[in-house]
């Protein structure tokens, strides 16, 4: 720790006449670029996407990749980084180059390895019909042979300490290259949240309040080849993972009145818990050059395993603290699928795009429980096996001057869920559905231009919305999972008018049977479960301007949307939906000899989107980078400057009235080292995703 204190303040005084300056070139998707972050060109807007320069920008110093991805425009992570979103789209579909990835792989990736971040508004039928939004990630390539070492240490100061430290090699050797990357973090997340919950029914009036530290050790680990057969032949092998213990300790005071009984409660509980997950590509890639057509087939396979173990106690009215439950939840999932892609292009501009895909999924929970209060006994187990059959076809090309592109996909999927102690199905489900998709371009001029979107989706529940835990707040209160959901679908319209680096984008959308969180209350036991739940629909528009600025050593990127959305089941109390706004903007200050510093605010207005309620938020910012000696930087971040951490969320469901409140551990100070060692150039690695429900792996 003093070592890293120590190299940061004499990063920061040395002489800067060493330090590098770096440019690089891109495209985004074969069309002019709009650039506002100088030389560098941080930020790219085309047609309502969002590219990022990261390798060239002071993001690159940002200890891991979730936390690169919660500073760009629009993307949001939950509280328990185990979710991401984009602003008016939802949960994305992840990619780091042509592979579709998912949680466990970003927490797999470190920020060194990372060239660009591309949001992508209106994903085409290519892409799976899982997902209004795609990330796509790409990997730093370089252009010439030879060996490179890139180590990197971050220090974090949250309510407590947490240190990253990772290493990153390449080597390329003629036709072959290979990867491989490790990291260790040592990292202690606080968390808290509490509510204030009536159930007038069964006359309860109930509040809690639950905080906790994880102690976790955390490591990170890929590796992969690539050979290149000859001009138009290659293929490549890789593999990536992670692995963490988890020892968390939590409290929570709890006020309960059940008719005249009433009771407070304090509640101390521990859990242990392990987790690993390994993802495994087989690609083979090649150019038909007398079709002017291109083939590629792979194979993936995905596990990942969790297991925990909790234990907890109560103490009524000041009294003992007596032995209230002991559980252990063990997690398993086993995803196999093989792709092929062909591609064509004729003579005419025009490009055919075919593919077909299949999955197979076996999910298996175990869950053993001891209630000691209530004298009860719970032993259960489900396994649930899904197959899903995917085609598509997509056809793009010019008429006049307009770019078009139309296509379609079919998936068919068969779902099967059993408890090991019943004959009969829990779950036995069959459903085929069409997602067409569709978009067109049209230039009016040099600078203008507008184009039309049309998209149909799916969104399919986690694989482990089987896992059979609970995790208890208090005897009265507890999280669970939901095995009866069902995917939700979504029709959604975009127009979006283009002037030079400026856009206005309007946007429409209906979704049904849409995932939130609900309540469940078991009157006999008294026990109030808070879950996923299917709601009857949910519409939204929305109107959004990116407004990017450059001035000399000034720039800027901002975005604004104001947004209307309402949430509506028949279970819940329906509000009023009303507008509200998301806004971002970053500053850039680049000065002389490799200075830079940045400041970046974002946040949402209050939000009332008819079922739920939730409150305003402002964050923002702040980082200094200095680069010496063309392979050592140094780059200090302060986060969350104002430490804004609280959130509410107000609802009514099932009879259920519930004010809750989070407070998040997110205002940090850090320091990060990089130094860099060698040099890989010429470098061909790729990859490309074989399963298109890894993003449900979780």
């Amino acid at each position: 720790m003093r070592y890293t204190i120590f190299l940061a303040v004499l990063a920061l005084a040395s002489s800067s006449s060493f330090a590098q300056n770096t440019t690089e070139n891109d495209t985004l998707n074969q069309m002019d670029e709009v650039v506002i972050e100088g030389n560098t060109k941080t930020f790219i807007y085309k047609n309502g996407n969002i590219k990022v320069d990261v390798a060239n920008s002071i993001y690159k110093t940002l200890p891991n990749t979730l936390d690169l991805l919660s500073k760009l425009p629009k993307i949001q992570l939950s509280p328990d980084l185990e979710k991401i979103s984009v602003i008016g789209k939802g949960t994305p579909l992840i990619y780091i180059g042509n592979q579709k990835v998912e949680m466990n792989d970003l927490k797999a990736l470190s920020v060194e390895d990372v060239k660009t971040i591309e949001i992508i508004e209106n994903p085409l039928s290519k892409y799976e019909a899982e997902g209004r939004s795609v990330i796509l990630i790409t990997r730093k390539l370089s252009k010439k042979e030879g060996f490179q070492l890139v180590f990197s240490e971050t220090a974090a100061f949250k309510k407590k300490f947490n240190n990253y430290l990772g290493v990153n090699s390449s080597l390329k050797l003629s036709k072959t290259e290979f990867k491989a990357n490790f990291n260790y973090n040592k990292v202690n997340p606080w968390e808290s949240n509490g509510s204030d919950y009536r159930i007038p029914s069964s006359n309860i009036e109930s509040d809690y309040l639950v905080a906790g530290y994880t102690k976790r050790d955390k490591y990170v680990f890929g590796a992969g080849i690539y050979h290149q057969i000859n001009e138009n032949e290659d293929f490549s092998l890789t593999a990536n993972g992670n692995f963490k213990k988890d020892d968390f300790d939590f409290s929570t005071a709890t006020h309960s009145k059940i008719d005249e009984a009433e009771n407070n409660i304090k509640t101390l509980g521990k859990t242990k818990g392990d987790e690993g997950f390994i993802n495994s590509f087989l690609n083979y890639n090649k150019k038909i050059t007398q079709w002017d057509a291109s083939v590629f087939a792979g194979l993936q396979y995905s596990n990942y395993n969790s297991v925990s173990a909790n234990s907890s106690s109560n103490n009524y009215n000041e009294t003992v603290y007596q032995p209230f439950q002991q559980l252990n939840d063990d997690f398993n999932v086993n995803v196999f699928s093989g792709r092929i892609d062909f591609e064509k292009k004729f003579h005419n501009e025009i490009k055919l795009e075919l593919g077909t895909q299949y999955s197979s999924a076996v999910a298996n929970t175990s869950l053993d429980m001891e209630n000691f209060e209530q004298n009860l006994n719970l032993n259960s187990k489900y396994r649930l096996k899904e197959k899903n059959t995917a085609a598509y076809a997509q056809l793009s090309g010019t008429l006049m001057k307009m770019s078009w592109t139309a296509g379609i996909r079919a998936e068919k999927t068969i779902i099967s869920g059993r408890y090991a102690d019943e004959s009969a199905a829990s779950i036995d489900k069959k459903y085929t559905n069409l997602f067409p998709k569709a978009q067109i371009t049209i230039p009016i001029d040099s600078t203008k231009t507008l184009s039309f979107n049309y998209a149909r989706s799916i969104s399919r529940p986690d694989y482990s919305s089987t896992s059979q835990g609970f995790t208890y707040i208090n005897p009265y209160f507890a999280f669970s999972s939901n095995i009866n959901l069902n995917p939700a679908i979504t029709n959604e319209i975009a127009a979006n008018f283009q002037y030079k680096d400026k856009s206005l984008k309007f946007a429409y959308f209906e979704n049904r049977d849409v995932i939130n969180y609900g309540f469940l209350y078991d009157e006999p036991k008294h026990l109030l479960l808070y879950r996923p739940e299917n709601f009857d629909k949910e519409t939204g528009y929305t109107l959004e301007a990116t407004l990017p600025f450059s001035q000399g050593f000034w720039t800027s990127a901002n975005t604004v949307s104001l947004i209307l959305n309402k949430i509506e089941d028949a279970s819940a109390v329906v509000g009023s939906a009303k507008p509200y706004a998301y806004y971002y903007s970053n500053h850039v200050f680049k000065f002389e000899n490799e200075w830079q510093f940045s400041l970046t605010g974002w946040g949402l207005t209050n939000r009332n989107e008819g079922v739920f309620q939730r409150n305003s938020f402002f964050l923002m910012d702040m980082a200094v980078s200095k680069t010496f000696f063309k392979n050592l930087s140094c780059t200090i971040n302060y986060n969350n400057v104002f430490k804004n951490r609280t959130f509410t969320e107000n609802f009514e469901v099932s009879k259920v009235n519930s004010r809750a409140i989070f407070f998040v551990d997110n205002c940090e100070f850090s320091i990060a080292i990089r130094y860099t060692l060698g040099k890989v150039k010429d470098s061909i690695f790729k990859e490309k995703e074989v399963n298109e429900n890894s993003n449900r792996i979780k």
